[in-house]
């Protein structure tokens, strides 16, 4: 889309838009362009919030102000939690995992387990597309996995050259959430989206995984993976459903 909107302004018409993943909308450097920290999917947030979604629409709009870019703002606020009756939504994923444990003593290997277990569906999702949201990082799958676990350990893995913490980390669990996400989705049942995210945050490894490197990135003394610790890794509105289940159990 920034590409795009280059070249639509070249014609004298004025754009902006929404970005899911900053970096690479800094990278890309459109006209004008709103942040906004929602999980992928979800450019207005939470699904029937219309005063919310109404509110992301004038700030994205309001960027319609400013005659020349590149312009890129963060929206100020999380999405809500949605509604009890998403929370609540019973959801049998197609796929049946061993439960997801990272305190075994190495889940590293309990990621990349969970990961080859999923291959088949996302090498089927990839083949029927034709393409993937899967690979911002650069790096294949497993390597995003290990990078991403490192974490957990008392030496985290060095970021690629040119890149700070926070930006790498951010990009492989992108990557990871994609690959998961899409891999799902290539199940049978037609799964919804918000059957998919629930799925993932409450029942995946790597959800547990995330968890526990946002603990990591908001003690961390690198200002790179504050904002991963915040607001980035584990929207707000996953944090709210996973605690209303714990309290459930």
């Amino acid at each position: 889309m920034g590409a795009l909107g280059h070249f639509i302004e070249r014609e004298g018409i004025a754009t902006t838009q929404i970005s899911l993943i900053r970096e690479q909308t800094a990278a890309m450097k459109p006209p004008r362009a709103l942040w906004v920290p929602f999980m992928l999917g979800r450019p207005f947030g939470a699904p029937d919030e219309p005063d919310f979604q109404r509110k992301v629409l004038r700030d994205l709009l309001m960027l319609l102000e400013r005659p020349a870019g590149p312009v890129l703002e963060d929206f100020p606020e999380e999405a809500p939690a949605g509604t009890t009756s998403d929370a609540d939504a019973a959801f049998a994923c197609p796929v049946s995992f061993a439960k997801a444990v990272v305190d075994d003593g190495n889940p590293a290997l309990a990621l990349q387990r969970e990961i080859a277990q999923l291959a088949p569906w996302y090498d089927l999702a990839r083949k029927r597309r034709g393409r993937s949201t899967v690979g911002i990082s650069g790096m294949r799958i497993e390597d995003a996995a290990a990078h991403a676990a490192s974490y957990l350990d008392a030496t985290p893995a060095a970021p690629p050259s040119g890149f700070t913490a926070g930006v790498a980390l951010k990009r492989v669990c992108d990557d990871l959430k994609a690959y998961y996400y899409e891999a799902v989705a290539a199940q049978p049942g037609n799964l919804k989206a918000k059957d998919i995210e629930r799925w993932f945050w409450h029942e995946t490894t790597a959800a547990r995984v995330f968890l526990a490197i946002q603990q990591v990135c908001l003690k961390s003394a690198d200002k790179s993976l504050l904002p991963l610790g915040k607001i980035s890794l584990v929207p707000r509105a996953v944090q709210h459903s996973l605690t209303e289940a714990g309290r459930k159990t």
